[in-house]
């Protein structure tokens, strides 16, 4: 592709929500200059399903992972979350992280998993996809702990301060960010998108939740992440385009076997 395009780095392509409108939902991508996606994996158990569902979009990709909201789920160790990875179409390990939102008394199951999503994902040599809610200290603690520089990969939907950017950078990860940053009220979030470093940002939709603002309270959709390419070039002073190049050619750096499909 010559031409400036998006890709949109987490949305759930599998939930029912997306689930039986994907040819409409690729038409609208195309239409926004979002070329491709990452299908985020949150239960080894609908894995199966989402690879089927994507097979037949050469730029739509998966990860494996289980996310840190289920407790009522058969747990996956290492050995399994790495086993699963092994596809040509999963690209990165998680959904995983620590939720201290819906979780309020931390449990250490939580941490074990995610220890155990870390241990995978360097075995693999995969990203990671990180899940943070109101557990930034822990999430920080658990990756340098467990060595987690050494397979990097993206702390998803961003919502923390510059001093947690800095700490996730440190550790060699991508700051990915949602439609979160075109809500006036993101003050906070509208700062770290201005100072993180053009080479480490990427763009994400967290579809079908959080949808940009003119679209808050919708269903969410990969084509709508222009509108957070649009938000992120606006707090930075540059062009679109200049964001859309930027964006993907740093998902290429964290996913160099993909850059094929987008040609």
């Amino acid at each position: 592709m010559s031409s400036p395009f998006l890709i949109d780095t987490h949305c759930h392509l599998d939930f029912p929500e997306l689930a039986g409108r994907l040819p409409q939902i690729m038409d609208a991508m195309r239409q926004n200059d979002v070329a491709g996606a990452i299908s985020v994996g949150v239960n080894p158990k609908t894995l199966e399903g989402m690879l089927k569902q994507i097979e037949a979009y050469p730029a739509i990709f998966a990860s494996i992972g289980l996310h840190p909201d289920y407790e009522e789920a058969d747990e996956p160790d290492e050995n399994a979350i790495l086993a699963l990875s092994d596809h040509p179409k999963i690209i990165a390990i998680g959904e995983t992280g620590l939720d201290y939102y819906w979780h309020k008394d931390k449990p250490e199951w939580q941490r074990q998993r995610f220890r155990a999503h870390i241990r995978a994902a360097l075995r693999a040599k995969k990203p990671l996809l990180i899940h943070n809610r109101e557990a930034a200290a822990d999430v920080l603690a658990i990756l340098r702990e467990e060595g987690a520089e050494a397979a990097g990969g993206i702390f998803h939907c961003f919502s923390e301060d510059m001093d947690v950017a800095e700490e996730a950078l440190s550790l060699g990860f991508y700051i990915s960010f949602s439609g979160i940053v075109t809500f006036k009220n993101a003050k906070t979030l509208h700062k770290v998108a201005a100072k993180v470093p053009i080479d480490r940002i990427l763009v994400e939709t967290d579809a079908p939740f959080l949808a940009p603002h003119p679209y808050r309270g919708q269903t969410n959709q990969p084509a709508y992440v222009r509108h957070v390419a649009e938000a992120l070039a606006a707090l930075r002073s540059t062009s679109l385009s200049a964001i859309m190049e930027a964006t993907s050619e740093n998902f290429f750096r964290l996913f160099p076997q993909t850059r094929a499909a987008f040609v």
